[in-house]
């Protein structure tokens, strides 16, 4: 592959196209190699300039709870002892209940789910 074309700081939406051409080219180029180095170096520049001007929110709780319950094929009945009662579960998966300290930390530490998910404020529901 050419490697002329000198890296540069990925500063507008027409560099990232040109550094998005430039990845196509490189991608699965050896790793270790002198193309798989400059993959290496254009990705980074890219993700550097799509997390600077594109921050993603962090997930919503609620989603994150039913994702993780469809990932490990739970039930609500499986979360009465983690959330509480099935009324508790159907007001938190409503979004019409809070999650409480002692969720977050049972649903952290039994399900794995981020505590820092957790706390954000769940987007169907007023912070």
């Amino acid at each position: 592959m050419d490697h002329a074309r000198e890296l540069k700081p990925i500063r507008t939406e027409a560099d990232n196209a040109t550094g998005m051409v430039e990845v196509e080219a490189f991608w699965g180029a050896a790793e270790g190699s002198p193309d798989g180095d400059r993959l290496d170096v254009l990705v980074t520049l890219i993700d550097a300039r799509e997390t600077l001007h594109h921050p993603m929110d962090p997930p919503d709780p609620i989603a994150a709870i039913e994702f993780r319950m469809e990932q490990q094929g739970l039930t609500r009945k499986d979360m009465e002892g983690i959330i509480g009662s099935r009324t508790r579960i159907a007001e938190v998966l409503g979004r019409k209940r809070g999650l409480s300290i002692g969720m977050i930390r049972r649903l952290h530490a039994r399900l794995g789910i981020s505590a820092e998910v957790l706390i954000q404020p769940s987007r169907g529901k007023a912070a």
